[in-house]
């Protein structure tokens, strides 16, 4: 497995490699001595989530807060996601900043985000299955949200605002600027 670094410092977007013939293809997804020598910490992730979308559906940006919070692993099992990450750990170099990069089930990308980052996908093919491991539990009280169309985050969602699908809850998120308040 290759390891891409972002500027984002400690999100890293990681390549398998993938052993292809005639048959099709072979690659090991997850490793945990592998992936955490990578990492240069232990993760141990404890829960894995799936879900599935169609074209323009936008999840996000959602995190968790205090104990709560967690690091991912993301990575699509069928179609291709616009996958984001924005820094919202308080003290941080590139707090603010997001890292936003192309997942597919074609080029098998996974892309690795630390706890104290808000995450958001926005799918791009007709129809996608994503999957991510988590190194915390789900926990409601400690969820929380920042808008995905901040215009203070500036993120490009590669989509027209008349494409995305965006439940009710995440179009009433808050504003960057109120969750920097709430620090």
């Amino acid at each position: 497995m290759k390891v891409i670094e972002t500027f984002l410092g400690d999100c890293l977007l990681l390549e398998p490699a993938v052993f292809s013939d005639e048959r099709g293809h072979f690659y090991e997804s997850f490793n945990e001595d592998r992936f955490n020598a990578l990492a240069g910490e232990e993760v141990r992730f404890v829960q894995d989530n799936q879900s599935y979308s169609t074209r323009g559906v936008l999840r996000g940006l959602h995190f968790q807060r205090g104990d709560h919070a967690q690091a991912k692993l993301m990575r699509v099992l069928k179609g291709e996601v616009l996958d984001v990450a924005v820094d919202i750990r308080p003290g941080s170099e590139t707090f603010g900043q997001h890292f936003s990069v192309v997942l597919s089930a074609e080029n098998k990308l996974q892309l690795f985000i630390p706890r104290g980052f808000a995450h958001g996908f926005v799918v791009l093919s007709p129809e996608a299955e994503f999957f991510y491991k988590c190194d915390n539990y789900y926990h409601k009280e400690s969820e929380g949200s920042i808008h995905y169309a901040d215009p203070e985050l500036g993120i490009d969602w590669d989509l027209e605002a008349s494409e995305l699908v965006i439940s009710g809850k995440d179009r009433e998120s808050p504003s960057f600027a109120a969750f920097r308040q709430s620090l």
